[in-house]
């Protein structure tokens, strides 16, 4: 911005001294003397402001004041002074280029550095754009000043560390962080930035609440036994050092899983199985997000002072699942209107949106933890162009497309842009306090 402004000082400083003067104007000779040299000197200033401007054009003013109600119509002020839905709007051209490179990411990871493995990197040059407002790009410096001292987790599956890898490529072009800690696959793991005592945390879980996986003679299989009344533990026992918490989850219950309450059976997903209730996904995504919101709105030792709920993200296999040569190749967004998602993923999004608005409602009314939501279904499920797809260089999965997570840099940095307008809303407050 300060850039930006600096042509205008330069054209204030063309003007003679007795333009700006404080003296009163009374009359019209006071403004336009009757002498050729001061107007010839006039009609020079007039066109070099002028010649200035077409090189020097006036930044754009922005107004990102978020409202004082949480619903998913979670709202900015443009800068025509009306509320503006930033989760709806479409995929526009944008060549200025990304906020950083693989080149200049030190933390990129490689699964993920799509260019680097033969991806053209036309995707990259779109930008989200709400339908009645303007988004500014992300502020690295502006997001690291209003997390200055405290701790942001996300926790979810790879999907959330996927959002913390893009969050930790766009901080580091203002300081590179520190890894801390880290167990043996990278899925709990701790960066700090040590200028702005700010740390970031990615945190493993897989529903939010507490499940196993289950072993047949010995060897684990794709089940789990989910316990849909108990928070995940690794989540609750660092709890008590995060300030500002990203939640989500989902893929993982699309598989056969058994559920529990109280410690017993009360049904399964997929399992088809005699005596046992069959549940669907959407009703055991909602309850498993229902406990987590009521463990960690009640949790009277934890420093939380935000949630965020972030909704549902959509693959985009085409002609297949991953195991069966499905593929991910287009090349462009898709246009508004047409978004590729499936009804199923809008019905977790809903189901999302519905816990994370009632849990919002019982918290304002108790005055405890703030609730807000990241609503980035239908952003995401007009890029199928953003994902790695066979170029994630993965010597384990070879011949096989990844269509489920996101490029880096890509559309998933504006997740991030998103998260600084929900920070953004606390910040004054949080320096008080």
């Amino acid at each position: 911005m300060q850039l930006l402004a600096l042509p205008m000082a330069m054209a204030e400083e063309t003007i003679p001294p007795n333009l700006r003067g404080l003296n009163h104007i009374r009359d019209a000779t006071h403004v336009f003397p009757g002498t050729r040299k001061t107007l010839a000197l006039m009609l020079t200033t007039v066109l070099l402001i002028l010649v200035l401007s077409t090189h020097y054009p006036e930044p754009t003013v922005y107004y990102c004041s978020m409202p004082t109600d949480i619903s998913h119509q979670t709202a900015i002020t443009s800068h025509e002074d009306k509320a503006c839905n930033v989760f709806n709007g479409t995929w526009v051209r944008d060549f200025r280029g990304p906020v950083y490179t693989n080149m200049t990411c030190p933390t990129m990871p490689e699964s993920k550095n799509c260019g680097k493995y033969g991806k053209q990197m036309d995707y990259v040059k779109w930008k989200w754009a709400p339908n009645d407002c303007v988004m500014p790009r992300f502020e690295p410096r502006l997001f690291l000043n209003i997390v200055r001292g405290k701790t942001l987790a996300f926790a979810a599956d790879s999907m959330g560390r996927n959002q913390m890898e893009s969050l930790l490529c766009l901080l580091s072009q203002v300081e590179v962080p520190i890894k801390v800690h880290s167990d043996t696959n990278d899925k709990f793991v701790t960066w700090h930035f040590r200028s702005h005592n700010f740390t970031l945390m990615a945190l493993w879980t897989k529903f939010l609440v507490e499940a196993s996986e289950r072993e047949i003679n010995g060897t684990i299989i794709e089940m789990h036994d989910i316990h849909l009344d108990k928070l995940d533990a690794r989540l609750a026992a660092n709890l008590r050092e995060i300030n500002i918490l990203v939640i989500s989850s989902s893929r993982w219950f699309f598989r056969k899983n058994y559920l529990y309450e109280g410690g017993k059976l009360i049904g399964c997903i997929y399992c088809s199985e005699d005596n046992i209730t069959s549940f669907n996904v959407i009703t055991a995504i909602q309850r498993g997000l229902r406990t987590a919101l009521i463990n960690l709105n009640n949790c009277q030792e934890c420093g939380l002072q935000l949630t965020v709920v972030r909704t549902a993200t959509p693959a985009h296999f085409e002609n297949g699942f991953w195991n069966t040569g499905g593929y991910c190749n287009r090349t462009e967004p898709v246009l508004d209107g047409e978004e590729m998602t499936s009804t199923v993923e809008w019905a977790i999004r809903n189901a999302q949106v519905e816990e994370a608005n009632r849990a919002q409602k019982e918290s304002s009314h108790k005055g405890q933890m703030n609730i807000e939501i990241l609503d980035i279904t239908k952003a995401m499920s007009m890029r199928p162009d953003a994902h790695p797809g066979i170029h994630w260089n993965n010597q384990w999965m070879r011949g096989h497309s990844d269509c489920s997570h996101w490029c880096l840099p890509g559309p998933i940095d504006m997740w991030n842009e998103l998260l600084l307008f929900v920070l953004n809303k606390y910040g004054k407050d949080w320096e008080n306090k």
